[in-house]
């Protein structure tokens, strides 16, 4: 059960639990939050694994910084150069529990000695219920499944609308569609969360429609003795 499915579920069963719409909308909120923060927290971690900064730069480290506290909105986040200076230490306090980790610094054209292959990308084409013939191609990482690339693609929609960029949007009144999401959104957004962007526009699906059927020499004496079989319709549709 995916995390879509939980909160469906439990929207189902709450009213049941409890009379209180009140109490049971608190409660369904909760644990919404709650699953968002597990995945920022587990997207985080694994961009500190995988990920890196290009320099030291104080406005390289501020960026990186602002980026952490747009994603965890009720935390106090410090961003600090370690001691080597090959890396930044990260801690981010929450109310409930404190997150610690750090971020290789690696130069542009330069390499970590201990990177591991990447994983590769793959299609990941994504519709909308109300206009499932227009696909916006996409790609998740291969070690992402469909399910959690789903939910990953929402959690970043989510907080793209929050960043400055985003708010920046809705002042310009540009309406919060996933369009526009997908055409503004930051592509390493997207990338940390193991998702890439091919292309900004949609897509119309194409239906291939395929010509009369080739056949083979064995095929044609066989439809030539058989003239009734429906391989005879085809020579004709191939001598017209």
């Amino acid at each position: 059960m995916n995390d879509a499915q939980f909160l469906a579920l439990l929207e189902k069963v709450l009213p049941k639990a409890t009379p209180d719409p009140r109490l049971a909308s608190r409660i369904y909120d909760s644990v919404a939050e709650e699953l968002r923060l597990q995945n920022t927290v587990k997207s985080f971690e694994k961009f500190c694994t995988e990920g890196s900064l290009p320099n030291l730069e104080p406005a390289t480290v501020q960026e990186f910084r602002d980026q952490i506290t747009t994603k965890f909105s009720k935390a106090q986040v410090t961003v600090e150069p370690t001691d080597k200076g090959d890396a930044v230490a990260v801690e981010i306090v929450l109310p409930d529990r404190k997150i610690s980790n750090r971020l290789k610094v690696i130069p542009p054209g330069e390499t970590a000695d201990d990177d591991e292959i990447k994983a590769k990308f793959v299609p990941f084409p994504v519709a909308l219920p109300d206009d499932p013939e227009l696909l916006w191609v996409l790609a998740r990482r291969e070690d992402v499944g469909p399910d959690e690339a789903g939910i990953m693609l929402t959690n970043v929609e989510e907080e793209f609308w929050e960043t400055k960029a985003g708010l920046k949007l809705q002042q310009d009144r540009v309406e919060k569609t996933f369009a526009e999401f997908i055409a503004n959104v930051p592509a390493a957004a997207l990338t940390e969360r193991g998702l890439k962007r091919h292309y900004k526009e949609p897509e119309p699906l194409k239906t291939l429609h395929r010509g009369p059927k080739i056949l083979t020499a064995a095929e044609r004496r066989a439809a030539v003795k058989n003239p009734s079989k429906p391989n005879a319709d085809a020579i004709q549709s191939e001598t017209v």
